[in-house]
């Protein structure tokens, strides 16, 4: 998937010579979370609004650059490690940098995650079913392997927590038989945390509470 047609270069870049109270100014007009700044095109890092506001308005961005937040990403990278760089950095806007370390442009968060919006992750109809297992003893191959076997296809995996030594894994899948697929889930030792009105198992066990608080208060 290609993302270079949302590089955008409509943000000049602070310069280490700028003023506080002039880009506290600037900020007052958008709504980035960071700007970056370069010396002589240079890439150098982000400053945050946060950090800006703390600083004194007379002096200059050379002053605090020990406050510069270094993260990038290249016009090539994959749009995947594009989301995961802002999810690590919690910015929204994400600087873009030739081979040369050159400020080239920016991504917004917003167009990225459109790309997302546009796999058949989230685009096309199916059924998602939310698993835990040990960190140690998951497997997405098994869990690839459990789906396509009750003839259903993966439309898209991936570890949504990892949390205490337990794995939550997400699954999407097509058409398929959703009561067969989440026993033998269940039968390889994976616990389905999500709620199915499919799920025979548990309207089973909701049937025989009611049965035994019927009895309880016989």
């Amino acid at each position: 998937m290609d993302i270079e047609e949302y590089l955008l270069g409509d943000l000049d870049p602070l310069t280490l010579n700028d003023k506080i109270k002039d880009v506290q100014q600037r900020y007052e007009g958008l709504t980035f979370s960071h700007l970056p700044v370069v010396d002589n095109h240079i890439y150098l890092g982000c400053i945050s609004e946060p950090d800006i506001r703390c600083f004194d308005t007379d002096h200059a961005i050379s002053e605090y650059q020990y406050a510069l937040e270094g993260f990038f990403v290249r016009a090539d990278t994959c749009w995947l490690d594009v989301l995961e760089v802002f999810a690590q950095n919690h910015t929204n806007i994400m600087p873009v940098l030739d081979e040369h370390n050159n400020y080239v442009g920016y991504y917004e968060l917003g167009d990225i995650m459109n790309l997302f919006n546009e796999t058949p992750f989230l685009s096309e109809p199916g059924n998602i079913v939310v698993l835990e297992k040990g960190a140690l003893d998951y497997s997405l191959s098994e869990v690839s392997q459990i789906v396509e076997s009750d003839s259903a296809k993966v439309l898209g995996i991936f570890i949504s927590k990892l949390e205490r030594d337990i794995a939550q894994i997400t699954v999407k899948m097509g058409s398929g038989e959703m009561n067969r697929i989440i026993q033998s889930f269940r039968r390889y030792g994976y616990n389905v945390v999500s709620s199915h009105n499919e799920d025979s198992f548990m309207d089973n066990l909701r049937k025989r509470s009611q049965y035994l608080e019927k009895y309880l208060g016989m």
